[in-house]
């Protein structure tokens, strides 16, 4: 992450300057040790803004069609990303992102796996909880809420720990990585401004 702090820099004055970026909850961040920020992705831009709110470098798994390129590929390794295959089970991204938690890092990830066209939330991927309940690290809801147009204000909200450990007293099963992923989805959805019911079948946040 040897890009980091001066992208942040560069990138932070730039953003603060063309958008009004109000964060809140950041005390809810611990300062040391593995931690996954879970947010909604409603841009391409979401990852910027979780890295310049958070205090602490934050890693992202990255759609493996972003490292097609050397160049694109050279900065945003250098910036923390690693690549993912998105709509299937990557074991080594999944492996590499738990290794990231060993280590102590901050790691940011989306649940629902791909950005929502309608800014709604969406049906999450089970690799998240997945993540999660094997990592046993605090888990941050972030919520995200801006229309991304210029100096129009960015409210991101960074919320208490969500409450896995009863998921993690029995089978790491389908059923459990369901459920896990609800909650989390669950405590995002509140952080949002309005709040969003969770999502329903169909992908849509119920009412």
């Amino acid at each position: 992450m040897w890009l980091y702090g001066f992208g942040k820099a560069v990138v932070g004055v730039l953003y603060r300057l063309i958008y009004r970026i109000e964060a809140e909850g950041v005390e809810h961040i611990p300062t040391t040790g593995g931690v996954i920020l879970c947010s909604n992705h409603i841009n391409a831009q979401d990852p910027l803004i979780i890295g310049i709110a958070c205090p602490r470098p934050v890693c992202f798994m990255a759609k493996e069609e972003l490292f097609r390129s050397r160049f694109l590929s050279f900065i945003i390794r250098g910036l923390g990303a690693f690549p993912v295959k998105r709509s299937t089970a990557d074991r080594a991204s999944l492996k590499h992102a738990l290794a990231l938690l060993a280590e102590g890092n901050c790691f940011g990830i989306f649940p629902e796996g791909t950005r929502s066209a309608t800014g709604l939330m969406q049906k999450p991927e089970p690799g998240t909880a997945y993540i999660a309940l094997k990592a046993g690290v605090p888990v941050i809801p972030v919520g995200i809420s801006t229309t991304y147009k210029l100096f129009r204000p960015i409210r991101i909200r960074f919320g208490p720990p969500v409450d896995l450990e009863r998921f993690r007293t029995g089978k790491l099963n389908g059923a459990t990585l369901e459920m896990a992923s609800e909650a989390i989805m669950d405590a995002i959805s509140h952080l949002l401004d309005p709040p969003q019911g969770l999502p329903t079948a169909s992908g849509k946040g119920s009412s």
